[in-house]
């Protein structure tokens, strides 16, 4: 009985994957309404070792699962879990297994049904626009046109010897000096069509049944294009392989949601509109949010309003393991990396928050050290369980002689730690646990509409959510002086407004703000 379920379900899977490539590229995937998420990115070999070898692991995220639930997150994003010759593990040697280092699959399938029945969904990040070296598809089609994996990949030769490269680059270095092969999936063949269905439908429906059991919420696609690294050879994506592939999936999972990582980093219009995402990542935003300037803030909230259609939404960020943390960009200044916590957290769009980034971890790329993928690890150096860098559980994979450890910027006893701000009520990670808890409990902060008050040239930026008669008013002064903001009486009636990061007194709307301050004020 269970060989014949396996052999229908795989019939099915065929059967969805040939209809759904073969429909017109018009018929768009079901919209999934805007939902009340907050995501929080783990660099999975950071993150928590439970062996003792030093390598963040699924049992040590599972083990701290809790902690996630109460710091006020909804949703885990982990970047990918498939072997890789490469340590941050995209670019990988097998779409349908997990790193070793990591655990195994029933290691992984713990963690999902934990994650789950604490009321947190899972995302996984997916990137199979391109194999690594030691990829079956390459290692068995190298020098052999015909054989049976040869059309996977796309070639520059016909004797397929060369492999047509990830960004015209033959090899690319790993931070242990390596140079390792990538190389370019052909998309457009449907034999890898019919594979990644498949197995995207594996990931959100392990069981084939349409239930979703143990089944992942939702993917993001890494480095989303129309046509691939613009070579013209992948290309018309968004119409023949993304759009089809997104309405296969929600066909059998219509709740599952798509996060695309925009090429180009821009406002990702088309990819919401053509691509058929759900989710793109407000990086415009982003930039104006990190230099914590009105103007730009203000011009970036504008522009991204207007390039997302309604039903679709934004990801607001200040950090992820591709760019610089947040507090080493504001000079590990705590007013600054609280305002900028805030603004990030109280804004219309669903927010993401870093592994560390609630600690105020810093990390910024090595500088003029050679080309390779080792320079982004001081961005993602190992979370800080203790105040002992060294304590049991830190995940510390890479130690040794080179510049990422002995320039490291995580140091014991630095105050930087969850043991250690978890003793301070004033530190940083009391401050987005109290930011969570105002978004969760505000329905306003959560689906309500945006307006942009204090509209001048003053430093003090007035973001106003409602919702109904629910209204919560963000205040903070961007300015290097006093400033008192300048909010017109119309724009929010005469109701009284009480101080929600002050246990609910009554406030005032003009008080004067000092630079960086931050006041959340809201009806009652």
């Amino acid at each position: 009985m269970n060989l014949m379920k396996s052999t229908l379900t795989w019939v099915a899977t065929i059967m969805l994957a040939m209809a759904a490539f073969s429909t017109p590229a018009s018929t768009a995937p079901p919209r999934v309404q805007s939902a009340d998420e907050v995501f929080y990115q783990i660099f999975e070999r950071s993150f928590r070792d439970s062996n003792g070898d030093r390598i963040g692991d699924l049992k040590g995220l599972t083990s701290q699962l809790d902690y996630l639930k109460q710091l006020g997150i909804t949703s885990i994003l982990l970047t990918p879990l498939q072997p890789s010759p490469y340590y941050h593990n995209y670019f990988a040697t097998d779409f349908r297994a997990i790193e070793p280092a990591y655990g195994s699959m029933d290691d992984y399938f713990a963690f999902v049904r934990a994650a789950h029945a604490r009321g947190l969904k899972v995302y996984l990040d997916e990137e199979f626009q391109y194999v690594a070296e030691g990829h079956p598809w390459w290692r068995e089609s190298i020098g052999r046109p015909h054989a049976k994996y040869a059309d996977y990949l796309l070639w520059r030769d016909p004797e397929h010897r060369i492999a047509e490269p990830f960004l015209d680059h033959a090899t690319w270095a790993g931070y242990d000096g390596r140079q390792i092969g990538i190389a370019m999936v052909d998309l457009n063949q449907p034999a890898v069509k019919r594979y990644f269905l498949d197995m995207l439908l594996y990931w959100a429906d392990p069981h084939g049944d349409g239930s979703g059991r143990d089944g992942v919420d939702g993917f993001r696609i890494d480095h989303m294009m129309d046509d691939l690294d613009h070579k013209g050879l992948d290309k018309n994506l968004f119409a023949d392989f993304w759009t089809p592939m997104f309405r296969a999936l929600k066909a059998r999972r219509p709740e599952l949601r798509i996060l695309a990582e925009q090429a180009g980093w821009g406002y990702g219009q088309e990819f919401l509109t053509r691509g058929h995402a759900d989710l793109v990542f407000a990086f415009p935003l982003r930039g104006a949010l990190v230099q914590l300037d009105k103007q730009a803030i203000v011009k970036a909230l504008r522009a991204t309003a207007a390039a997302t259609p309604p039903g679709k939404d934004q990801v607001i960020l200040l950090e992820n393991h591709d760019i610089d943390r947040f507090m080493s960009l504001v000079d590990g200044d705590p007013a600054r990396a609280r305002a900028g916590a805030a603004i990030a957290l109280m804004l219309k769009g669903e927010p993401l928050i870093y592994y560390g980034q609630e600690l105020g971890m810093r990390g910024r790329p090595l500088q003029n050290a050679p080309v390779s993928d080792g320079i982004q690890i001081p961005m993602r150096e190992a979370f800080r369980w203790k105040a002992d860098l060294a304590a049991p559980g830190s995940a510390t994979w890479y130690q040794g002689p080179q510049r990422w450890w002995t320039e490291r910027f995580n140091r014991s006893n630095d105050g930087v730690s969850l043991e250690e701000e978890q003793a301070r009520p004033d530190s940083l990670y009391h401050w987005y646990r109290k930011l969570l808890a105002l978004r969760h409990a505000r329905p306003e902060l959560r689906e309500g509409s945006q307006r942009i008050l204090c509209d001048d040239a003053s430093a003090v930026l007035c973001i106003l959510r409602e919702q109904g008669a629910r209204r919560t008013l963000l205040l903070v002064n961007l300015g290097h002086t006093d400033a008192r903001p300048a909010l017109d009486p119309a724009s929010i009636g005469d109701t009284p407004w009480v101080d929600l990061l002050d246990g609910g007194a009554g406030a005032a709307v003009d008080t004067v703000l000092h630079p960086m301050q931050v006041r959340v004020l809201g009806t009652r």
